[in-house]
């Protein structure tokens, strides 16, 4: 069953920036934010998120083995 509603421009823009930068459909981040309580805000900042970390690794900007033991291990402990 498909529904339609209609979006404000400001927000349908911004959908459409959402579905640009990542690989989900308009439908999917819609879905995402009524299903899941995910807003547009919450979604571009993860999207964003994920870019820089694209970003940092295309710099070859990775964490050390040593980084990454001190993480596990401070979560490990508690």
């Amino acid at each position: 069953m498909k529904n339609t509603v209609e979006i404000v421009e400001d927000l349908s823009r911004r959908i459409d920036m959402l579905a640009e930068r990542s690989t989900l459909t308009r439908g999917q981040i819609i879905e995402d934010a009524l299903a899941h309580g995910r807003s547009l805000a919450w979604q571009e900042k993860w999207i964003a998120g994920v870019q820089a970390g694209i970003e940092d690794a295309d710099r070859g900007e990775f964490a050390t083995d040593e980084e990454i033991a001190t993480v596990l291990n401070k979560y490990s402990q508690a």
